[in-house]
């Protein structure tokens, strides 16, 4: 298996980091969108952790 993690294009609302989550584990993007809110929430680093993910994960290419 060659899964490959990458920020999605079709499906963001900001950067694409929730939808490329989401299309990497086969999940539903608004479980992930939801998921992340209640981190930024309830721990306060769900934020700074978004910011880190839409940096360091590659765009999705073309191809």
């Amino acid at each position: 298996m060659n899964k490959k993690l990458f920020k999605s294009k079709a499906d963001k609302k900001l950067c694409g980091v929730c939808g490329g989550v989401a299309a990497y584990f086969g999940i539903d993007s608004t479980l992930v969108r939801l998921a992340w809110v209640a981190f930024t929430l309830l721990g306060g680093s769900g934020l700074l952790a978004y910011i880190i993910a839409a940096i360091v994960i590659p765009e999705e290419s073309e191809t």
